[in-house]
């Protein structure tokens, strides 16, 4: 049973910045993806980065380009997202996930595995 384990969320301005953690029960080194997505009061989830299994790919959504970088640390099994330049539209419940393949997971599908969440609040 794959646990993963998110933290970092909170409350910050506008403009501020997060960065969030993805503790995980298996080796980030495995040949999988990973990924965050998160989920907004009365939204769908949506993806929001995610990496392929060697780190050589990454995506991210338009909403946040530029302004979020998904990383890891495998000898750490741990994930990140820094968020910076926040903007209310990105209050939500932040999840990370493990794809079901080697691939860079960029849709809802693409996850087998994910966290409990972690609640980011961006006040205006």
């Amino acid at each position: 049973q794959v646990q993963l384990v998110e933290s970092g969320g909170g409350l910050v301005q506008t403009g501020g910045s997060l960065k969030l953690s993805c503790t995980t029960s298996v080796r980030t080194s495995t040949t999988t993806g990973w990924g965050w997505f998160r989920q907004a009061p009365g939204k769908e989830r949506e993806v929001v980065a995610g990496l392929n299994w060697n780190g050589m790919d990454t995506y991210y959504s338009n909403s946040v380009k530029g302004r979020f970088t998904i990383s890891r640390d495998h000898a750490k099994n741990t994930m990140y997202l820094q968020m910076n330049s926040l903007k209310p539209e990105d209050t939500a419940n932040y999840y990370c996930g493990r794809s079901r393949s080697i691939a860079t997971p960029n849709s809802m599908s693409d996850f087998g595995h994910g966290g409990r969440g972690t609640r980011v609040t961006v006040s205006s």
